[in-house]
């Protein structure tokens, strides 16, 4: 099947406006500051919230 008509720019743009990438919501660890995703391990640290904290390995060599 072929268009029944063409789609105008308008139309084609406000169809894709939500096709746009957002930011990342970064926030610091409280542990040692780095950015990191929220509800997240911290990748330099480990830290997860007070109770929790993850082993993380460091590249050696």
């Amino acid at each position: 099947m072929v268009p029944a008509r063409k789609a105008s720019k308008s139309a084609k743009r406000n169809r894709r406006s939500h096709h746009a990438l957002k930011p990342l919501n970064l926030s610091a660890c409280p542990k040692c500051g780095t950015a990191k995703m929220p509800h997240r391990a911290c990748a330099n640290c480990g830290y997860v919230n007070a109770k929790i904290s993850l082993k993380v390995q460091t590249e050696e060599g």
